[in-house]
């Protein structure tokens, strides 16, 4: 492949492409949860919904979410809770605006899914 041109900032352009590439690849990585990330946002999400519910109190809610995220580093961290936000907000998907009815069953349906099942509470109100 021939990288002479008669209009000099064209050569540059394959490059900048692969250092775009590159750069997109590298945020694409960080985004995407290995086998530890996965089961820690599994376990936000449940502590999220028990939150939701209702379940926890403000110390028990940050103790867990503590728990959870202690092994990771801040920036891993985020990401997990992110990717824990995303799948909460799927759980809420196709239910009305305001119809707390549904919302409350889908997050007890939830809570009790062996997703869930693992996760201790200490401040479980009915």
């Amino acid at each position: 492949m021939m990288t002479f041109s008669l209009f000099p900032g064209r050569a540059l352009a394959p490059l900048a492409a692969i250092a775009l590439g590159l750069f997109l690849a590298q945020g694409a990585r960080a985004l995407s949860l290995g086998p530890d990330e996965f089961v820690a946002a599994r376990e936000v999400t449940c502590i999220l919904a028990q939150d939701a519910l209702g379940y926890l109190r403000e110390d028990d809610f940050n103790t867990l979410l503590d728990g959870a995220l202690e092994s990771f580093d801040e920036g891993q961290g985020d990401v997990i809770y992110a990717k824990a936000l995303g799948y909460f907000d799927g759980l809420m998907f196709g239910i009305p605006d305001g119809d707390e009815g549904q919302v409350s069953e889908r997050l007890r349906a939830f809570n009790q899914s062996q997703a869930c099942s693992g996760l201790v509470v200490s401040n479980y109100r009915l």
